[in-house]
């Protein structure tokens, strides 16, 4: 039997076959590498894992849909690194399970937004975005101030994380209830966007 293109695109088994092969092994090709650089596995100088308040602010963040509007990614292109500062590296991201890169954006990119505006500019614009932005189609999150930061599952999630390679210790996961009491969850929220990109800012 002769395996032509002819008798493969007539053939639909075999066609799925050899598609199903192609792309394992293309993928295999692109993917495993990436295992053994440091520059991806390894995190940049200077980062440190987040601190229990920031890791809340990260939770609220993903659960108030945030990374679908914004983007956590700088591409290394003129134009992107002119407006946001220095492109993004994956060494940034090794303790970010999931990372939030993304390609979205609706409002702009928030990969060096930590120290750029003040934690009251932060508050106000979760509370009402165009009372800063008047141009802002953001809808607000006055509930945040109210709501109190969740402290039941801190100490788990720093263990699980832990397990994953992020360098918690045992006084640090011992501490994370105490981090979070009589906070909100905007405190939390702003804890984390104050603390994206900082590293790599420092390092300029």
């Amino acid at each position: 039997m002769k395996l032509s293109q002819e008798y493969i695109e007539q053939n639909l088994p075999w066609f799925i076959v050899l598609v199903v092969l192609v792309v394992s092994v293309a993928g295999l090709v692109e993917i495993v590498p990436l295992y053994f650089q440091n520059a991806t596995t390894q995190p940049v100088r200077g980062l440190q894992p987040y601190t229990p308040l920031q890791l809340t602010g990260r939770d609220i963040y993903i659960r108030e849909g945030c990374n679908n509007c914004h983007s956590q990614m700088i591409r290394p292109f003129r134009a992107e690194t002119e407006r946001y500062g220095p492109y993004s590296v994956a060494g940034e991201f090794v303790y970010d399970r999931p990372f939030l890169w993304g390609s979205k954006r609706t409002g702009p990119d928030l990969a060096r937004v930590g120290g750029r505006y003040s934690d009251e500019w932060q508050r106000v614009h979760l509370n009402n975005p165009r009372d800063v932005v008047p141009e802002s189609n953001m809808p607000g999150y006055p509930w945040l101030a109210r709501a109190p930061a969740d402290a039941t599952t801190i100490e788990a999630k720093l263990r699980t994380l832990r397990t994953l390679g992020v360098p918690y210790t045992d006084a640090d996961i011992a501490q994370a209830q105490a981090a979070l009491k009589d906070r909100t969850e905007q405190d939390a929220l702003v804890a984390y966007l104050q603390n994206m990109g900082l590293t790599m800012k420092n390092a300029r």
